[in-house]
């Protein structure tokens, strides 16, 4: 089944009106359906069987490049005053719900998101981390602008040609979503059927467990849309192991100005 025709037939799951967005900021496959009272999405209770997992990006980030935006990857940059508050608007929707576990990728932007979301919580929990939830490492391109590793090379590695993989420990797609999906296994092996947990991690790392939910050729991954501090819901059948997509990428409306979301 082509990527388009999966994308179609998962509006027709979610109810969404039309198959994704595709906008200067990606493609979104599985638009939020909104309530009109709360303007959240509406999200029904966890179906018989199934475990749900909510993926939360940090908020916005300090470029290293400063006005001179470069790539980071897995450098431990820290979060901005709005990526800040970015987070802690997450972790307030996030309290709606009764969380089993809360996970995190070691780096600080995440592990203060993951805070958020346990300091919301009825009851008492701390963030348990897996190293395979760090974000992509660029190896020899931290540090350098889009212009300077250069548009084909970009393009190259987007479409999963190893042969480009940056060299001082530069992770490929396929590298990076073999660990993630390794650790996103074994966070629903720790959370019951019935149960939902949350993992708080980075943009690569949301579109890998995504894009295994769509069925997406990995070549496609890197046009996925995951928004600063957005939260994306997956429902996971024990019994099958399909995948449904419930929502992707709904940032909760808070006032708040928009984030700068360049190299990463």
């Amino acid at each position: 089944m082509t990527a388009l025709l999966r994308l179609l037939a998962l509006s027709i799951i979610t109810g969404s009106c039309s198959a994704f967005t595709l906008g200067a900021d990606g493609k979104n496959a599985a638009p939020a359906k909104m309530c009109d009272v709360e303007n959240i999405p509406i999200l029904d209770e966890i179906p018989e069987g199934h475990k749900r997992l909510f993926m939360v990006r940090h908020g916005e980030v300090i470029n290293p490049g400063g006005d001179r935006p470069v790539y980071y990857g897995a450098m431990d940059v820290p979060l901005s005053p709005l990526g800040e508050l970015e987070a802690i608007e997450a972790g307030n929707y996030l309290k709606r719900f009764d969380l089993q576990h809360v996970a995190s990728s070691p780096l600080s932007r995440a592990m203060f998101g993951a805070q958020q979301v346990c300091d919301n919580q009825n009851d008492s929990k701390d963030a348990v981390v897996f190293e395979g939830f760090k974000e992509l490492d660029r190896g020899a391109w931290c540090g350098k602008t889009k212009d300077e590793i250069g548009a084909d090379n970009l393009a190259r590695f987007d479409a999963c040609d190893e042969s480009i993989t940056p060299g001082d420990g530069g992770e490929s797609y396929p590298t990076l979503k073999s660990r993630v999906i390794a650790s996103r296994d074994d966070l629903l092996e720790m959370t019951n059927v019935g149960r939902a947990s949350a993992i708080v991690s980075h943009l690569q790392v949301t579109r890998a467990m995504l894009s295994d939910a769509l069925e997406m050729d990995i070549k496609e991954m890197a046009g996925l849309k995951i928004g600063t501090a957005s939260i994306t819901c997956v429902d996971y059948c024990s019994a099958t192991g399909k995948q449904t997509v419930r929502f992707q990428s709904f940032k909760p409306e808070s006032g708040l100005e928009q984030s700068k979301d360049g190299a990463n």
